[in-house]
C-alpha cells in the first residue's frame, strides 16, 4: 500500500471491544503514531459514552499519538480528523455534499456518516477515534441524527482497509498543513465546510440549552454563538439544527 504515510504504524484486528480501548491498552508500548483498526467492535462508543453501531464493513479506527501536543492544541485535532474524513468521502462519493458539524461529526447530504472521539490516554498520549459508515448505517429510529453510508451515497463501499489507507494519508496531509501554516489554515478549511454557519442552532450543555446563531469557531476551536444575551464561546456541547419550517430541534 504505497500511500501509507511514512513513520506511521498500523495494526489491523479482526475484533476488539473498542479501538479507543485497544489504544489505551497499547499506548504504553507504542512509540510511533499508530492506526489501530478493527473489522468489528463489540463495545463501540461515541461521545459521552453513547453506543456507536459498528458492524463489519464499516471503518472503526483509532490513531494513537504517543507524543501529543499540549491539551489545548490536542483538542483541536478533531478539525484535522474531520477534514481527513471528508477527503475519504470525496474520494468515493465526489458528488455528495459533505459538511462538518461542530464539534466532531461529519455529514453527507445532511445525514451523519462519521463521528470522531478524542480521548487522553495519559502521560502525553492521545487517541483519535473515528467511525465511518462505509457499508452500513443505523436506521433513523435508532439514532439521534439521521444517518447514511458511503454505499447509500455512491452505490458501493470500499473495504475498511482501503478506507483506512485513504484516511491515514489524508490525515497526514492535514497535519502537514498544520505544521506549515498553523491551526489557522485548518480552521479556515474547516469553516469553509461548516454546517449551518451563519444560521440558527441549539447547543445543549449539561446545565443549560442555548439557542442562537452559529457565527464562527475561534482560534482555540470553540464555537462562537450569538444569543439574545450576547456572544458565547462554547468548548463542548451537543449541537442541533432547526428542521425546515420548524423551531430548532
Amino acid at each position: 500500500m504505497g500511500n501509507w504515510p511514512e513513520g506511521v504504524a498500523r495494526v489491523v484486528l479482526d475484533e476488539t471491544d473498542s479501538t479507543n480501548e485497544e489504544a489505551r491498552r497499547r499506548a504504553p508500548s507504542t512509540e510511533a503514531p499508530t492506526w489501530i483498526m478493527a473489522r468489528h467492535q463489540t463495545a463501540a462508543r461515541g461521545r459521552q459514552g453513547r453506543a456507536w453501531a459498528s458492524p463489519r464493513g464499516n471503518l472503526s479506527a483509532t490513531l494513537v499519538l504517543p507524543r501529543a501536543p499540549e491539551p489545548q492544541v490536542a483538542a483541536t485535532l478533531s478539525f484535522d480528523a474531520s477534514l481527513a474524513v471528508a477527503d475519504v468521502i470525496a474520494a468515493h462519493a465526489p458528488r455528495a455534499q459533505v459538511l462538518l458539524k461542530w464539534p466532531n461529526d461529519v455529514l453527507a447530504e445532511g445525514r451523519k456518516i462519521a463521528g470522531i472521539l478524542l480521548e487522553s490516554l495519559g502521560q502525553g498520549r492521545l487517541a483519535i477515534g473515528i467511525g465511518l459508515n462505509l457499508a452500513h448505517h443505523p436506521p433513523e429510529a435508532e439514532t439521534r441524527w439521521p444517518a447514511t453510508s458511503l454505499r447509500q451515497l455512491a452505490g458501493h463501499a470500499p473495504a475498511p482497509e482501503e478506507a483506512l489507507e485513504t484516511l491515514a494519508a489524508a490525515f497526514a496531509r492535514w497535519q502537514g498543513v498544520r505544521a506549515a501554516e498553523g491551526f489557522g489554515a485548518i480552521r479556515a478549511a474547516w469553516l469553509a465546510r461548516a454546517a449551518q454557519r451563519g444560521g440558527p442552532i441549539e447547543v445543549r450543555l449539561p446545565a443549560e440549552t442555548l439557542t442562537g446563531t452559529f457565527e464562527d469557531v475561534d482560534p482555540t476551536g470553540r464555537l462562537v454563538l450569538t444569543t439574545p444575551e450576547g456572544a458565547r464561546s462554547i468548548a463542548a456541547g451537543d449541537v442541533f439544527f432547526p428542521a425546515p419550517g420548524s423551531a430548532t430541534r
